[in-house]
């Protein structure tokens, strides 16, 4: 049974999703094997090791993040990678894109450590049994996506070198994912005392992000805070996953703050 929340991101995905994509995200959404997996994943990030949300919403955020992000792109006449190297069409980047948003953190529900790795080996039957469905009879179409899809999720957390538009859309929608204290937490903080840190703090202060048109980029992040510590959380967090990202020249990235002159960081 989805919670509210998560009900309200389905049917915000869904409004943004036609075709082949939809098909993907309805198969997804509904499937017992990829529910069990997200809750658990949310079990083990939350009451085990003490993390935020890895569960079915922060996965639906990334995949609603992801999608905006790539529209923006496709809308501004920039190809994504299956496009730009003539193996797909766009429709086939968004199904990618869906797949590996909504599985991304699946690896959480071994642990913290290495989940980008994990995640792939749990991901890849769920992703070939989905792409079958898809693109029934069409091989090559699968082992692309599949193989594209992996390099999203290996991905998403920028501990090794990305290639492609797709995966580094995943990386930033996961990034933009940092409103009320969601913000993803270094590895580096995974042990050890965590009172009065200031990552903690940071998160807080944040209150909305917005993925909008640029003026003089494609692509506008807006990190809207309430305090000071906020501008920490962009810094350490989001900037340096746009800057890993293959999409990073096509994103200009702001901070606002009440009562002071925006910020731009990129």
């Amino acid at each position: 049974m989805h919670s509210v929340k998560e009900q309200q991101l389905n049917e915000r995905i869904e409004r943004r999703l036609t075709g082949l994509a939809l098909k993907a995200y309805r198969l997804v959404k509904a499937d017992p094997e990829i529910e069990a997996l997200q809750d658990y994943a949310n079990t083990v990030s939350i009451k085990r090791l003490g993390y935020n949300d890895h569960g079915p919403v922060h996965m639906r955020k990334v995949t609603s993040n992801a999608i905006k992000l790539a529209n923006i792109l496709h809308e501004a006449k920039i190809p994504l990678s299956l496009e730009n190297e003539e193996v797909g069409v766009y429709e086939d980047s968004l199904v990618v894109i869906v797949l590996s948003a909504f599985l991304h953190d699946v690896g959480m529900s071994l642990g913290r450590a290495f989940h980008e790795n994990t995640g792939i080996w749990l991901a890849q039957p769920i992703l070939e049994r989905v792409l079958a469905e898809i693109y029934p009879d069409q091989i090559a179409r699968r082992v692309i996506a599949r193989s594209l899809a992996m390099e999203c999720i290996m991905g998403h957390m920028a501990t090794i070198p990305i290639h492609s538009a797709e995966a580094g859309i995943i990386l930033v929608a996961d990034g933009c994912d940092m409103e009320k204290g969601r913000a993803r937490i270094p590895m580096m903080l995974a042990t050890g005392a965590r009172l009065g840190d200031i990552h903690k703090y940071s998160a807080l202060a944040i209150d909305r992000v917005k993925i909008t048109e640029g003026e003089k980029k494609p692509v506008r992040i807006e990190v809207h805070m309430t305090e000071n510590a906020g501008f920490f959380q962009v810094e350490e967090v989001l900037s340096p996953k746009i800057k890993a990202s293959p999409i990073r020249h096509h994103v200009e990235l702001w901070a606002l703050q009440d009562g002071r002159e925006p910020k731009c960081y990129l």
